[in-house]
């Protein structure tokens, strides 16, 4: 029996997709909880879709774990924290490498055992990676970001390949391009629809929610219809 009133769990909260994905879901009748490192900023958007708030560094496994013990067992999990640096190869700090590391691929592992270990009893559940155009292919002077997404990428496959049989659904989201509204400074080099709208990321998130088991899709690529690949 599907839960008729399920909680959806963002991580990594921030004003854009992360923002977009909250109004979406509770516009869909679900219950949505919120996290982030910094939950100051998270108060208007809060109220908006009366979600919970909760502090939360992925990369620290007694917040993580701390987190969902603090809420109902979710029955959507979606992770989008990332940290990147940028620069030439030889001249990257170890330790902001190891930081771009530790949130985006081992925070990815940290939040997905434990979203698995309330979902596996309960016989249901979707756990969403987002991911970006570094999953797929490296870019120079940005190793340290596709190291981290390509690691997610492959964390997301062999998690998909574990849990499907368990009936929970696992997908990965290649944002292949800017994100950013019509009023961002940057579409109006981009031309029209030249970014990718969050709400329509959003809308495309729910749909693969949605999606009957019968017909799951794994990893879905948005780009805008401009966007080279």
């Amino acid at each position: 029996m599907s839960n008729p009133n399920p909680l959806a769990l963002i991580v990594g909260v921030g004003s854009g997709l992360s923002a977009s994905l909250a109004r979406k879901f509770a516009a869909a009748g679900m219950r949505v909880a919120l996290a982030a490192r910094n939950v100051g900023k998270l108060d208007a958007l809060a109220k908006e879709t009366r979600a919970a708030l909760h502090s939360c560094d992925v990369s620290d496994p007694r917040q993580v774990e701390a987190l969902f013990t603090a809420i109902d067992a979710p029955e959507l999990v979606v992770f989008n924290p990332s940290y990147r640096v940028r620069g030439p190869f030889l001249q990257l700090d170890p330790l902001e490498v190891h930081k771009t590391l530790v949130v985006t691929a081992y925070g990815g592992y940290l939040v997905a055992q434990a979203a698995l270990k309330r979902m596996v009893p309960a016989g249901r559940g979707a756990l969403f990676f987002t991911g970006a155009s570094a999953s797929v292919k490296g870019y120079a002077e940005s190793a340290p970001f596709a190291m981290g997404k390509f690691a997610l990428r492959g964390l997301a496959q062999s998690l998909a390949r574990e849990f499907g049989p368990k009936n929970i659904h696992v997908a990965h989201f290649v944002i292949d391009g800017g994100i950013g509204k019509s009023s961002d400074p940057r579409a109006a080099s981009r031309g029209q629809d030249g970014m990718l709208d969050p709400d329509a990321i959003a809308e495309t998130y729910t749909a693969i929610y949605r999606q009957h088991r019968s017909a799951w899709a794994f990893e879905v690529d948005l780009r805008p219809w401009l966007e080279k690949f």
